[in-house]
């Protein structure tokens, strides 16, 4: 199948989702990196094609930090797909412009505002637009579908009691005071922290503080601390509407990490931008590291149609991987493939219109040649 795509963001998640595409057999790809940072379009393309078997077309965009020149929107005219990899900001940005230029349109961010902004810009669209499909929001949501669909089939109902989501990306070693290392994006990470979560309780979708939900967890006989963080339960509030009374998606770390936030917290003083105060708090003392992984765990829990309590649950381990001659990140892969997946299922599915996270057919992605190559099969 060829496919021409850009690839809006150049940086870690930008080029490993490049390289997995160029490696893929399922695609024969040309590719377009956009960036604001020439250094970083020029990056990009050596990253990729010095580490495949057989280069790959690859073409660099310079992007303006608002708006579109004329030599990119004569390369977005000319591409099938954006797979858009730039802060959730953008969002809006890079799909009017899919929209205008009738490409299909992947993303990846969290941010709640921007994916409502989209939604209203896609509805209408006579290409696919595929929000939040990386890890969390992404192949968490996907697998939380599933489980549900397992249980409700398996156990003869229609409701469920719970729906937790839980994703942590994190460093292989993690000294005090603040147990975490920095695997993906500092900003990324202080925006979660800040802006409010959506759950469900008691059959109504609510809006709660992150980080007020800190509970203790064991996954695979290893204990983690999670906690409510924004933008990870993706639509799933309101598709499983009337369906579970509880749901909700948290971020795991370390124990004595979240003691460590919410005590670097209190020192920000009042009229102060928090997140990035909070950013700027954290990159002075965490480091930024290469040896990661990434956990992922999902449940189900109702009772059957003879009221005996049931839990149906999944978890994984991602570690960093190797295609070509290159060593991938497990936050590289664990989000870059999700999304991979997404495209080639836009190429070939003659999807239209709006796509959320609960509309992804779930045995199809989950076991999905490029997903299913870093997760494994559900």
């Amino acid at each position: 199948m060829k496919a021409k795509i850009f690839i809006a963001g150049s940086g870690g998640i930008g080029r490993a989702a490049g390289l997995i595409l160029g490696d893929s057999a399922h695609f024969d790809v040309e590719l377009y990196f956009g960036d604001i940072n020439a250094e970083m379009c020029d990056s990009a393309e050596k990253y990729v094609n010095d580490n495949l078997v057989s280069k790959i077309s690859i073409h660099k965009i310079l992007m303006p930090l608002e708006g579109a020149t004329e030599a990119m929107e004569k390369a977005i005219a000319n591409c099938d797909i954006i797979l858009d990899c730039l802060p959730g900001s953008q969002a809006p940005r890079m799909a009017r412009l899919a929209l205008k230029h009738h490409c299909h349109y992947a993303n990846l961010t969290e941010y709640v505002a921007e994916t409502n902004e989209i939604i209203e810009i896609a509805k209408d669209a006579d290409t696919a637009f595929v929000l939040q499909t990386g890890l969390a929001p992404g192949f968490i949501n996907v697998l939380a579908n599933r489980l549900f669909e397992d249980f409700t089939s398996e156990y003869g109902v229609e409701k469920v009691d719970r729906i937790g989501m839980k994703v942590g990306a994190l460093s292989k070693h993690a000294p005090s005071p603040h147990f975490y290392a920095f695997t993906w994006s500092p900003i990324g990470v202080a925006t979660e922290y800040l802006k409010d979560a959506e759950i469900v309780r008691n059959y109504k979708k609510i809006k709660v503080p992150a980080l007020s939900g800190r509970h203790t967890i064991i996954i695979d006989g290893d204990e983690y601390e999670d906690n409510f963080t924004s933008g990870g339960a993706a639509d799933l509030p309101d598709a499983f509407a009337g369906r579970v009374k509880d749901l909700d998606y948290k971020t795991l770390r370390y124990p004595g990490h979240y003691a460590w936030v919410e005590g670097a917290l209190t020192t920000i003083p009042h009229g102060e931008d928090k997140i990035k105060s909070l950013e700027n708090i954290m990159l002075e003392n965490i480091p930024s590291v290469e040896d990661d992984v990434v956990i992922v765990y999902a449940s189900v829990q109702g009772k059957d149609k003879n009221g005996r309590l049931r839990r149906k649950e999944k978890s994984y381990e991602i570690y960093p991987s190797t295609i070509g001659n290159q060593r991938l990140r497990a936050i590289q892969t664990s989000t870059a493939a999700p999304l991979c997946e997404i495209a080639y299922m836009m190429m070939t599915k003659g999807w239209k219109g709006l796509k959320l996270q609960s509309q992804i057919p779930t045995e199809e992605f989950l076991n999905g040649k490029i997903v299913s190559r870093f997760y494994g099969n559900y």
